[in-house]
């Protein structure tokens, strides 16, 4: 595939960064200024979602392409986001030690024409028991305090975990396969989306 259009990244992560390197798009990281505080009150799933789309609309210009995506860690029905600082990451391990927790990861693509796609992918994490000097080696390490719920699977915050089920990209803040199949369908690939013949149903 060549030739294809820029991909406007709404967003200052360089884990997603690194992803879109991964799949050798070209894309140029364009991080989006919205106020999330106003979108706190929403359930965890619907944030994410709301978030993603939010930051896409902020930045889009009619020709463009625009991928934005928001991550959001939830223990019960609570929201963890980014710590503020390295005590309240402490309470956010201490919290999440032994127990299982939702990463939802929505995101939104706006096409060159204004055309607007948005789904939310969620994978289950589940932390091991984790020691009092585990919880400051990860905290001094500073790691955590960039990133929702306070860790980083992808990094030293591996060693937290126990199993995760689901879509590992989407705790690292992309649900990789997913943005891809939806960019072929809305025609970012310029190949015409494959559709079943009658007879293979």
């Amino acid at each position: 595939m060549k030739n294809l259009p820029t991909l406007i990244l709404a967003s200052q992560s360089p884990r997603r960064a690194e992803l879109l390197q991964r799949l050798n798009l070209p894309f140029e990281a364009r991080p989006a200024n919205i106020n999330e505080e106003s979108l706190r009150h929403l359930e965890p799933a619907r944030m994410a979602l709301e978030l993603a789309t939010q930051k896409a609309q902020a930045i889009w210009q009619p020709g463009q392409w625009v991928l934005a995506a928001d991550t959001v860690v939830a223990l019960g029905d609570e929201t963890l986001g980014k710590p503020r600082d390295p005590q309240e990451n402490r309470r956010f391990l201490q919290r999440l030690s032994g127990r299982q927790h939702t990463v939802y990861t929505g995101f939104a693509i706006l096409k060159p024409d204004g055309g607007l796609h948005r789904e939310v992918a969620l994978t289950q994490v589940a932390f091991r028991p984790l020691q009092a000097w585990e919880i400051e080696w990860y905290i001094q390490s500073g790691e955590g305090l960039d990133k929702a719920g306070g860790y980083g699977a992808q990094g030293l915050g591996m060693v937290l975990l126990e199993r995760i089920e689901g879509d590992f990209y989407t705790v690292m803040g992309l649900p990789v396969s997913r943005v891809w199949q939806r960019l072929y369908e809305l025609g970012y690939f310029g190949l015409e989306p494959h559709r079943p013949d009658p007879k293979e149903l």
